[in-house]
């Protein structure tokens, strides 16, 4: 396993910047990492790709050394276990709303003293080859980032009990299905859904954690590290829409 360097600069309240990716290609993440991305987001939620795209999706992110991250849409012990062992550095578990929520990703995301994560030689220990498993159970249990997803009105009720979990590195503001939960689906700039997401924010980071939120372009995202969140991300899909959308209306207005 590698040293998670978004974790480390998080420890050091440094902003790390990334995005969500959707679209099941390896040479996408390739071209992400490349580009100067700190981290990427494989999205086994709202994406299709299988398991074994997703581990190939995990190479390509090691080769341009961009940090891979996964969302995994269930929180599941054996389900999470899979993406682990793939070789993902951390998790982002959607849909935390109570404490308990939160205590069970981190079972199944870490080893035992910590956890219950099961073990075996598989390509996150570099099949035992790089290491002995008890020096991997350690670097695994101290570099695998675990961030847990805030959406709902029941969650910003717990959120207190919530930052208690240890081992939670990072709660994010999924501002979109806030949106709906307070009663205004998609308005994700309305000052409410902005000022319920910045408060939250400020009870995570007095709780020794680091905030996390999406934005829609690199100003959104300027402006919410203005406000002490650390971990920005943003979409592929939409990078690439209104990417191909200006090139279509350039051409079309040079006509």
């Amino acid at each position: 396993m590698y040293k998670n360097q978004v974790k480390q600069r998080l420890l050091r309240d440094e902003a790390v910047f990334g995005l969500f990716c959707n679209i099941p290609s390896p040479m996408v993440v390739e071209v992400l990492g490349y580009a100067g991305f700190d981290f990427v987001i494989i999205d086994a939620e709202h994406g299709i790709a299988d398991f074994e795209t997703v581990e190939n999706m995990i190479r390509a992110s090691e080769v341009s050394s961009i940090v891979p991250i996964t969302r995994i849409g269930l929180n599941l012990q054996q389900y999470i276990l899979r993406f682990l062992d793939a070789g993902s550095m951390g998790v982002q578990i959607p849909f935390i709303n109570t404490k308990k929520e939160a205590e069970k990703v981190v079972t199944a995301v870490k080893y035992p003293p910590i956890g219950n994560r099961g073990l075996a030689s598989t390509r996150a220990s570099k099949f035992g080859l790089d290491s002995t498993l008890s020096e991997y159970i350690k670097l695994a249990n101290q570099e695998t980032l675990v961030v847990a997803q805030i959406e709902t009105i029941e969650a910003l009720k717990n959120l207190n009990d919530i930052l208690t979990v240890d081992n939670i590195d990072v709660v994010f503001f999924g501002p979109t299905d806030l949106s709906a939960s307070l009663g205004m689906p998609g308005e994700i700039d309305n000052p409410k859904v902005v000022n319920v997401i910045e408060q939250a924010g400020k009870k995570v980071r007095e709780a020794g954690k680091s905030a996390g939120v999406l934005g829609i372009d690199a100003k959104s995202l300027l402006d919410w590290e203005a406000k002490g969140f650390r971990y920005l991300c943003t979409n592929a899909s939409s990078l690439l829409t209104r990417s191909a959308t200006k090139f279509i209306i350039d051409i079309n207005t040079s006509i």
